[in-house]
C-alpha cells in the first residue's frame, strides 16, 4: 500500500486522471485483465530469455494459468526455432507449468503438440551442445502430455495416494499392465534427459557453480520429482501385477526395472553430490539392491522416495501473493502504465479551478462521491486480497508443517533403517563367519573323506593280501595237520612193534619152555623175522624224523610269508603315494593344457577379428556390398551366440573340465562378430553419407570392444571379471541402425498385406464401374447439349471409352479368377492371408498394379469429360488410354507370374488383355478422327504474294521450324531426367536397393527391382508408362 502511495504521489493529479478514463466507458475487470495479462508476459520474458543462466524460481513462479492460452500466445512470438538456449528455458518454465499449473493446461497444451514434435525433430539434427538437449527435453514434455492426457487421473505433479493409484486401474490387471508399461516409457525420458545433460557437462570442473552449468542443470529438479514418483508407482504396480499374474509374463517388465534402476540410482547419486543441488533439494538415495517382486513380503520393505525441497525464510507463495496484489494495484517496473491510467498533464485536471470553464458545484460533488465509492471499493478489494494471502499463507504454513513432520517421520525411519541396517550388518557378519567356519568344516570333512577313500582302497588291498596270507596258513595247517597224523600212524605202528616184540618175547619164553629143539630150528627164522622187523622200526624212526624235519621247514616258510606279507603291503602303500603324487602332477598338466588350449582359441579369435578390421581398409573391399536384412541377422546371431559364451564361461569357471564348450563359444562369436564387421561396412557402401560413416564407425567400435573382450578373457585373473556389456551395446547399436535400413515396403503387417489385395481389387472393380457410370452420364449429357458434327464425334470418343472400361472389367475379373486358382494351388494347408504375406513380393505387384488401373480409368474419365467440355485436350485423353494399356499391362504380367501356362483362366486374361489393347487403340483412333473433323485447317493462299515476301515467309517458317526441333529436344532431354529421376525415386521409396538378392556370403548382386506397391501416392503418370513396361519385362525375365 505504501507502494502505491508513493507511486501515485510521483504522478500529478492522478484521480481526474483516471476518472476520465472510467467516465469513458473503461471497465475495471477489463482493467485487471490487462493488468494481469502484462505482468505475465513480463514475468514471461523474464524468465525466458537468451541469457545461459539459470531460470529464476520467483519469475518461473509468477507465470500461473487457468489455461495454457495467454502462456501460448506469449511464446509464440518467441524465436524458438533460431536460438537453443530460448527454447531449453521455454522447456524448463513450460515443464514446471505442466507440473504445478492448472489442469487445463495439459489439455490445451496439446494442440501445439505437432509444433513441439517438429521443432524436437529440427534441434534433433545437432548432435551436441543445447541443440540435443533441446531434443530431448521436447521429447520429454510430449510423453508427459500424452501420459497425463491417456491418464487423467495422474495430476501433472504425479502426487496419488495408493488409493487413488488402485482407482487409477479400476481393479483391472490388463490396465495396470499397460499403465507399467507407459511409465517405463515416461521414466526412460526422464533418464534420458539425466543422461543428456550430464554428458553435456564437464564433470571434471565445478561446474555446477557456474552460470552456464547451473542452465543446464535446473531443469533437473523437476525431473528429479517426477523420477521419484514414477519409481514409487513403479515398484508398486509391479507388486501388484506379480500378486495376479504368473512371474514368467512379467520378466521383460522385470529386466526393463532392473536396468532402469541402476541408471536412476546412479543419477541420482551423482546429482546428490553436486553443490548446486545440495542448497535447493534433498534428493533420496535408492537402495542397494533393487525389490525382489518374485517375494510378496518385500513389498512392505520398500520405502518410497521422498524428495524434500527445504523451507526458504519466506514462503514463495506468499511473496507470489503479495507481488500479484501488489501488481494488480500499481507496476513500478512499467513507468508508462500511470501515464496511461492517470496521465500527467494538468489541462484536464476537473479539480484546476483555473480551468473549470463554469462547472457547476453539483457535478463536483458527485464525481466527488463517486470517487469516494470506488475509493472504498478499492479498500474492500484490497483487504480481501489480504484476507485471501493470509489464508494462503495459513494453508501453506500447515502444509510446510505437514512436511516438517513428514520430514521428522522419514528421519525417525531413517534412523529405524540405520539401527536396523547394523543389526542386519552384525548378523551379516555372523553369518558370514558361520559360513566361513561351515566351508572349513567342508573343506575338512571332504578331506576327511579323500582319506577315507584312500583309506578303504588301502584296506581293500591289504584285506586282498591277507585273504591270500589266510589261505596259504590253511593250506600250512592242513599239511601240518597231514604230517601229525602221519606221526600218529608212526607211533602207532611203533606201539604195534613193541607189542609184537612182547609177544615174540613171550613165544620165545614159551618156545623155550615148550620146546627146546623147535628154538634151534625157529631161532634163524626168529632172527631173520628180528631183523626184518628192526629195519622196519628203522624205517618208521627215520619216517618219523624227516616229518619232524618237515613240520619245522613249513614252521620258518610260514613265518617268511608273513614278513614278506608285511613287506609287500609297505610296498603296496608306497607305490599308492607315488600314484597319486603322478595323478597330482598329471591333473596339473592337465589344467595348464586347457588353459593353454583356450588362449590359443582367445588368440585366433583376435587374428579373426582383427582380420575382418582389416578388410574394411582392403580397396577391393569397397566394391562389396550387402543388405540390411543379412546385417540384422548376423547381429541377431552374434547376440545369441553372446548368451552362449556367457554360459560356458560360468561353466568353465565352476569346473574347469568344461574348456570345449568355451573353446567353441569363443570361435564361433569371433567368426560372428568378424561376419558383422565385414557385412556392415559392406551395407554402407548401399546408403547416405552420413548413415554410412555413422555405420562404420559402429562396426568399428564393435570391433575394438571384441578385442577388448577377449584381451580380458587371455588373463586368468580378468576372465572371471570379463565384461561383455560394451560389446553387446554395440552389436545393439548396429541391429538398430540396420532395423533402419531395412526397406519401408516391409512395413507392412501380415494381416494388413493379406486384407489390401482384396481391398485394392474391389477397389479397381469399383473405380472401373464409376468410370462406365460416368461415361454413360457424359454421353447423355452431350446427347442433350450438342449437335451437329460435334455430337457425333463426343459419341464416337465415348463409345470407344465405355467399350475400354468394359475391356478393363472383364480384364479385372479375369485376373480375380486366376488369382484365386494361383493361391488354391500354392497355397496348400495355409490360409490365403499367409499365402500373400510368405510371397509378399508378388502380393505387392499386384496391389500397385490394381491401384495403377483404377487410377487410370479415373483420370482417362477425367480426361474425356473435358474434352467433351471443349476444355480439356486431345493428347491427354490419348496419353490416358496409353496408361491403362501399360497399367494392365503390369496387371497381366503380375498376375500370370505364378500362373500355370495350362490353365483356362490364364487364357481368358490374355484374351482380356488382347481386348483392352483393342479398344485402347479405337479409343486413340476415335479421338485422332475426332481432333481432325473438329479443328478448321487454314488454308494456304499464296497467290497474291510477292517472291520477297515468299521468301521472307520461308525463312520464318524455317526459323520457327529450328525452335521447335530445339524446343522438342530439350523437351526430349528433360523427359529422359524426369523419367530417370521417377525411377530413382520409386526405388528409393520402395528399398529396391535394400532388397537385392544375398549371395552365400552375405554379399548382394543387383537385379532390376519388381513393381512394388507405392503406399499413400499414386501411380506414375503417363510419360513414365515406357520406363515401366522396360522394368516390367526385366522383372520377368528374373
Amino acid at each position: 500500500m505504501d507502494r502505491v502511495k508513493s507511486s501515485m504521489q510521483q504522478v500529478p493529479n492522478p484521480i481526474p486522471k483516471a476518472l476520465i478514463r472510467r467516465t469513458g466507458g473503461a471497465n475495471s475487470l477489463e482493467l485487471e485483465k490487462e493488468n494481469f495479462e502484462r505482468g505475465q508476459a513480463v514475468s514471461i520474458n523474464k524468465a525466458i530469455n537468451t541469457q545461459e543462466v539459470a531460470v529464476k524460481e520467483k519469475h518461473a513462479r509468477n507465470i500461473l494459468f487457468k489455461g495454457a492460452h495467454t502462456f501460448w500466445a506469449a511464446v509464440n512470438r518467441l524465436p524458438l526455432s533460431s536460438n537453443a538456449v530460448l527454447c531449453w528455458k521455454f522447456c524448463h518454465v513450460f515443464h514446471k507449468l505442466l507440473r504445478d499449473g492448472h489442469p487445463n493446461v495439459i489439455k490445451d497444451s496439446m494442440r501445439n503438440k505437432a509444433d513441439l514434435s517438429d521443432m524436437s525433430r529440427m534441434w534433433g539434427h545437432l548432435s551436441e551442445g543445447y541443440g540435443k538437449l533441446c531434443s530431448i527435453y521436447l521429447k520429454l514434455l510430449i510423453t508427459k502430455m500424452e501420459f497425463h492426457i491417456k491418464n487423467p487421473r495422474f495430476p501433472g505433479n504425479l502426487q496419488m495416494s495408493n488409493r487413488q493409484l488402485d482407482e487409477a486401474g479400476e481393479n483391472d490387471v490388463n490396465n495396470f499392465f499397460q499403465l507399467t508399461v507407459e511409465m517405463f516409457d515416461y521414466l526412460e525420458c526422464e533418464l534420458n534427459l539425466f543422461l543428456g545433460v550430464f554428458s553435456s557437462l564437464d564433470m571434471s570442473r565445478s561446474v555446477s557453480v557456474t552460470a552456464a552449468g547451473q542452465c543446464r542443470l535446473a531443469p533437473l529438479i523437476q525431473v528429479i520429482l517426477d523420477s521419484s514418483h514414477l519409481y514409487d508407482y513403479t515398484v508398486k504396480l509391479l507388486f501388484k501385477l506379480h500378486s495376479c499374474l504368473p512371474a514368467d509374463t512379467l520378466q521383460g517388465h522385470r529386466d526393463r526395472f532392473q536396468e532402469q534402476f541402476k541408471k536412476l540410482k546412479s543419477l541420482f547419486y551423482r546429482s546428490s553430490n553436486l553443490q548446486y543441488f545440495k542448497r535447493l533439494i534433498q534428493i533420496p538415495q535408492l537402495p542397494e539392491n533393487p525389490p525382489n517382486f518374485l517375494r510378496a513380503s518385500a513389498l512392505s520393505e520398500h520405502i518410497s522416495p521422498v524428495v524434500v525441497i527445504p523451507a526458504e525464510s519466506s514462503s514463495p507463495e506468499t511473496e507470489h501473493m503479495v507481488d500479484l496484489v501488489t501488481e494488480d494495484l500499481v507496476d513500478t517496473d512499467i513507468p508508462p502504465r500511470f501515464d496511461d491510467l492517470f496521465g500527467t498533464s494538468a489541462a484536464t485536471d476537473p479539480f484546476n479551478f483555473n480551468n473549470q470553464n463554469g462547472m457547476r458545484k453539483d457535478d463536483k460533488d458527485r464525481l466527488i462521491e463517486q470517487l469516494t465509492r470506488e475509493i472504498q471499493a478499492l479498500r474492500e478489494e484490497l483487504e480481501s486480497f489480504r484476507l485471501e494471502s493470509g489464508r494462503l499463507c495459513q494453508a501453506l504454513r500447515g502444509r510446510v508443517n505437514e512436511l516438517e513432520a513428514e520430514l521428522a517421520e522419514q528421519s525417525h525411519l531413517r534412523m529405524q533403517a540405520l539401527g536396523e541396517s547394523e543389526f542386519l550388518r552384525a548378523e551379516l557378519d555372523d553369518l558370514r563367519r558361520v559360513k566361513e567356519d561351515t566351508e572349513k568344516e567342508q573343506r575338512s570333512l571332504t578331506e576327511i573323506e579323500r582319506k577315507a577313500v584312500a583309506n578303504e582302497q588301502r584296506y581293500v588291498k591289504l584285506k586282498e593280501k591277507y585273504t591270500e596270507l589266510v589261505q596259504s596258513h590253511a593250506d600250512l595247517l592242513r599239511k601240518n595237520a597231514e604230517v601229525t597224523r602221519q606221526m600218529t600212524v608212526a607211533r602207532a605202528a611203533q606201539d604195534e612193534v613193541d607189542s609184537v616184540r612182547r609177544e615174540m618175547q613171550e613165544k620165545v619164553k614159551a618156545a623155550q619152555e615148550d620146546a627146546h629143539k623147535q628154538l634151534s630150528s625157529q631161532l634163524s627164522t626168529v632172527e631173520s623175522e628180528k631183523v626184518e622187523l628192526a629195519g622196519s622200526l628203522l624205517k618208521k624212526e627215520e619216517e618219523l624224523a624227516g616229518l619232524g624235519e618237515e613240520l619245522e621247514r613249513v614252521q620258518s616258510s610260514l613265518a617268511s610269508e608273513r614278513e614278506s606279507g608285511v613287506k609287500t603291503a609297505e610296498a603296496l602303500q608306497n607305490q599308492l603315494n607315488e600314484k597319486e603324487s603322478r595323478e597330482q602332477a598329471l591333473e596339473s598338466q592337465l589344467v595348464a593344457a586347457r588353459w593353454s588350449t583356450l588362449q590359443g582359441a582367445v588368440e585366433e579369435a583376435e587374428r579373426i577379428v582383427q582380420d575382418s578390421l582389416a578388410q574394411l581398409d582392403d580397396p577391393a573391399h569397397i566394391s562389396c556390398t550387402s543388405s540390411a536384412d543379412y546385417l540384422a541377422s548376423r547381429c541377431q546371431a552374434s547376440l545369441d551366440c553372446m548368451d552362449r559364451l556367457h554360459s560356458a564361461r560360468d561353466g568353465y569357471l565352476a569346473d574347469n573340465t568344461g574348456v570345449s564348450e568355451l573353446v567353441r563359444a569363443v570361435t564361433h562369436l569371433a567368426h560372428l562378430v568378424g561376419d558383422t564387421i565385414v557385412q556392415g561396412s559392406a551395407t554402407s557402401h548401399m546408403v547416405p553419407v552420413e548413415q554410412a560413416d555413422a555405420l562404420s564407425d559402429s562396426v568399428k567400435a564393435c570391433g575394438a570392444e571384441a578385442l577388448a573382450l577377449l584381451g580380458q578373457m587371455k588373463e586368468q585373473e580378468s576372465l572371471a571379471t570379463a565384461d561383455s556389456a560394451t560389446l553387446r551395446a554395440a552389436l545393439d547399436g548396429i541391429l538398430a541402425t540396420a532395423e533402419k535400413l531395412r526397406p519401408r515396403g516391409l512395413e507392412l503387417q501380415q494381416g494388413e498385406l493379406g486384407d489390401l489385395v482384396e481391398q485394392e481389387m474391389a477397389a479397381t472393380s469399383a473405380a472401373v464401374e464409376s468410370a462406365a457410370a460416368r461415361i454413360e452420364d457424359m454421353l447423355n449429357k452431350s446427347r442433350a447439349v450438342d449437335t451437329g458434327v460435334k455430337m457425333e464425334v463426343n459419341e464416337r470418343i465415348l463409345a470407344s471409352c465405355t467399350d475400354l472400361m468394359q475391356a478393363i472389367k472383364e480384364l479385372v475379373l479375369s485376373s480375380k479368377d486366376l488369382q484365386r486358382d494361383i493361391v488354391d494351388s500354392g497355397r496348400g494347408a495355409a490360409s490365403m492371408k499367409e499365402f500373400y504375406v510368405k510371397n509378399s513380393r508378388w502380393t505387392e505387384g499386384l496391389i500397385s498394379a490394381s491401384k495403377a488401373v483404377g487410377w487410370g480409368a479415373t483420370v482417362m474419365v477425367d480426361a474425356a469429360d473435358l474434352v467433351v467440355q471443349g476444355k480439356g485436350k486431345y493428347e491427354e485423353l490419348m496419353v490416358c488410354s496409353h496408361e491403362i494399356a501399360a497399367s494392365t499391362a503390369q496387371l497381366v504380367a503380375a498376375s500370370k507370374v505364378k500362373a500355370d501356362k495350362d490353365n483356362a483362366n490364364l487364357g481368358r486374361l490374355k484374351l482380356a488383355s488382347k481386348g483392352v489393347t483393342q479398344a485402347t487403340a479405337g479409343v486413340v483412333a476415335s479421338t485422332k478422327s475426332g481432333k481432325s473433323q473438329i479443328e478448321e485447317k487454314d488454308t494456304m493462299d499464296f497467290s497474291s504474294m510477292t517472291l520477297t515476301q515468299i521468301k521472307r515467309q520461308e525463312m520464318d517458317s524455317q526459323v520457327s521450324v529450328l525452335e521447335l526441333e530445339t524446343k522438342l529436344q530439350k523437351e526430349r532431354e528433360r523427359l529422359g531426367e524426369l523419367r530417370k529421376k521417377h525411377y530413382e525415386l520409386a526405388g528409393v521409396a520402395e528399398g529396391w536397393g535394400e532388397e537385392d538378392e544375398v549371395t552365400g556370403d552375405g554379399l548382394t548382386t543387383s537385379l532390376p527391382p519388381p513393381p512394388r506397391l507405392l503406399r499413400n501416392s499414386t501411380p506414375a503418370d503417363g510419360s513414365f508408362v515406357f520406363y515401366q513396361r522396360f522394368v516390367l519385362s526385366q522383372w520377368e525375365h528374373h
